[in-house]
């Protein structure tokens, strides 16, 4: 029997997992992942609402990328709170408030046409119009005031008047672009099969020049090669390569792990999202940067042989879990009280609904014992038309989302968000910090359940 055990967090406390045998295996979509820093370059505008006028800062924040290398953004997620020290990845728009926005094609336009990208300040208030020049705090101010506009539908201007006919110029100039392609990402990220047999392929995506492929870390006591199609040993691969793990004949039932890893500049355009309640990031500015991805696999002589991945579905409110079985048995998961039948060599997505800014932490334990954690906060909406008339603030510490929200205390840093004393803090700290109950799900998956959809 394999159990599927999953516990959803919405006030920071993670349920219990299932024991398995295997070591655990943490997906993600792949590319850099980043801590934010705060604000580094960055003026004032005024959101206008019927609560009245609310001054907060507008600009560039900073984020350090882990391996090296260094990101600027800008928030796509007004009324939400940025939480200080705040660890993000790097993701598709589909699972941000991006996917749904028609938009969001024109955000990237002012993000190739403005600030940072843009930094002959002088070439840039000409072609804006703006007489008497732009100093980096106001092209970084009117940059995040226009993209507000269009992220979620604000009604904000900037403080300083050089800023605000930027802001205009380029609301006014943009045009739909293309979201950008991930900076590394592998498809698939896991793959199963039988001892003996070539497991993948897992295909390379990157922009990078050349990609560094570790081998697994259990290597040398299971035998397991990453190889090319031809079944040569690959220790570095190009955009499109091939790779496979190479399971001997002999193996017992297990699973292992291997991470690509490259030195390139992240797209202008892609988005970032956080593992705790953090503002949504999009994507500046970057140095060269290191972008990293894994992929597994698990390999039996017999029986279920489910794959299993998650992503955030933010058109269908929640989270799609995704089961390939390549065995020769069905596998049968239990959701929410319902049995998901996924026949051999068939595959089937279920929608896990989450509620907005609802954290999950779920792990799934296969027939091989292998255990796959997938965690994050659903964070698919602005909530402009909940909040309008609230400031955001900046936390110093990242921390979970609880019931009711937080107070505010020692751990607000009024400078680093631009707000002053007279910024109504009851406010700033309930933004986005309420969380409308968790619900805890059980899953069970076995080979002998029928189903009853």
């Amino acid at each position: 029997m394999a159990t599927l055990v999953s516990g959803f967090v919405a006030a920071g406390v993670v349920a219990g997992a299932g024991s398995a045998t295997a070591a655990e295996m943490t997906q993600s979509q792949g590319g850099a992942t980043a801590t934010i820093g705060g604000l580094k370059t960055y003026g004032a505008a005024v959101i206008h609402a019927e609560g009245g006028d609310q001054e907060v800062p507008a600009g560039l924040f900073e984020m350090s990328v882990e391996g090296g290398g260094t990101l600027q953004t800008y928030c796509v997620d007004l009324y939400n709170p940025t939480q200080r020290d705040a660890r993000y990845h790097e993701t598709s728009w589909s699972g941000t408030s991006l996917g749904a926005n028609k938009n969001a094609g024109r955000v990237r336009w002012i993000l190739q046409n403005s600030y940072p990208q843009v930094n002959d300040l002088a070439s840039l208030a000409h072609r804006a119009g703006i007489e008497g020049g732009l100093t980096e705090q106001d092209a970084a101010a009117g940059t995040q005031v226009a993209i507000w506009r269009y992220t979620d539908v604000a009604d904000v201007d900037a403080v300083d008047p050089q800023a605000e006919r930027l802001a205009d110029y380029l609301q006014k100039a943009a045009r739909p672009v293309a979201e950008p392609q991930a900076s590394l990402t592998l498809d698939v990220p896991a793959v199963s099969g039988r001892p003996g047999e070539l497991l993948g392929p897992v295909t390379v995506h990157t922009g990078a020049t050349a990609v560094t492929v570790a081998p697994p870390l259990n290597a040398a006591t299971s035998g397991v090669r990453i190889v090319g199609k031809d079944g040569t040993v690959v220790t570095s691969v190009t955009d499109g390569g091939q790779l496979f793990f190479d399971v001997p004949a002999d193996a017992a039932p297990g699973s292992a792990e291997l991470t690509v890893q490259a030195s390139t500049t992240v797209p202008v355009g892609r988005a970032f999202t956080s593992e705790s309640r953090s503002q949504t990031q999009i994507l500046a500015g970057s140095s060269e940067s290191t972008v990293s991805a894994t992929a597994s696999a698990v390999w039996a002589r017999q029986g279920a042989l489910p794959v299993l991945s998650a992503v955030k579905n933010c058109a269908k409110t929640g989270v799609d879990l995704t089961a390939v079985n390549r065995g020769d048995e069905t596998f049968v998961f239990e959701l929410m009280g319902v049995d998901h039948v996924v026949p051999a060599g068939a595959s089937r997505t279920v929608t896990i609904p989450l509620q907005e800014d609802q954290a999950y932490d779920f792990t799934i334990t296969g027939p091989q014992g292998v255990e796959h954690r997938f965690t994050g906060v659903l964070d698919c909406r602005t909530q402009a038309d909940e909040t309008a008339g609230l400031t955001t603030q900046t936390l110093s510490e990242p921390s979970p989302a609880t019931v009711g929200g937080v107070s505010a205390g020692n751990g607000v840093d009024l400078a680093a968000t631009g707000g002053t004393s007279a910024t109504p803090l009851i406010a700033g700290t309930a933004i986005g910090l309420v969380i409308i109950g968790g619900a805890a799900l059980v899953l069970i998956g076995r080979k002998d359940a029928h189903p009853h959809d």
